[in-house]
């Protein structure tokens, strides 16, 4: 049995992400795969993904993984990363494609003119590096992980979603953008976790042991991960 499917649609850094999940729950099964039956049978899927929005959507697409992917999240435990999040919302601006649908609001671009900070100083995008992230609602992968706790981020696009309620958690950069989403068995990040030392792994291992629901999830320190 696969415990972990790790989505591989030719547009992320998959090791990086396996290897993370081998670390917090080293007795469970990760597999790297872009077979759609291998993630319709797996007991929990990760989304990752880098790159540009048209390129992922389309490689997602001629690998036939569309429909187990809306099916994985609608049934399962569902992590998005990085463009993993992005795709699953409606629109984004980038190459003006469609997403998944899943989550209703757009993805956009940081806007020029605003990407400046307190003291005038000009902001570069992509934003990348360390930045904090401020948890909106309780939510079992918040587990153990403090608010405004620092993770790794690299993207020039961002999502808008059009119903607050989506939202787990935000980061400034320079305006509030959201970094986190949440709808029952989905939970999404902006950041990278598998690049994000401690609290990367801390939010990584609250996943393996997640069941789905919005109810308090323990940490991964039981017999089960070891």
């Amino acid at each position: 049995m696969i415990d972990i499917a790790v989505i591989d649609y030719g547009m992320g850094n998959l090791r990086s992400v396996s290897k993370a999940l081998e670390h917090v729950a080293p007795r469970v099964s990760v597999v790297v795969t872009s077979d759609p039956h291998e993630v319709i049978k797996a007991g929990r899927v990760v989304f990752p993904g880098q790159g540009a929005m048209p390129d992922c959507m389309r490689e997602m697409e001629s690998r036939g993984l569309h429909q187990a992917i809306l099916d994985s999240a609608k049934t399962k435990p569902f992590l998005g990363i990085c463009i993993g999040m992005q795709m699953l919302f409606e629109h984004s601006e980038e190459g003006d494609v469609a997403g998944l649908g899943l989550f209703p609001g757009r993805v956009l671009r940081f806007p020029h003119d605003a990407m400046v900070d307190d003291k005038g100083n000009k902001l570069k995008v992509p934003h990348m590096g360390w930045n904090e992230v401020h948890q909106v609602m309780a939510h079992p992968l918040w587990a153990g992980i403090a608010d405004g706790a620092r993770f790794y981020f690299v993207h020039s696009y961002y999502c808008e979603p059009a119903n607050p309620d989506l939202v787990a958690g935000f980061t400034h950069y320079p305006f509030p953008f959201t970094s986190a989403v949440a709808r029952d068995n989905i939970f999404a990040v902006q950041f990278h976790p598998e690049k994000s030392a401690a609290a990367g792994l801390a939010l990584l291992g609250n996943f393996v042991m997640w069941d789905g629901s919005s109810a308090s999830a323990e940490s991964c320190t039981s017999s089960a991960c070891m």
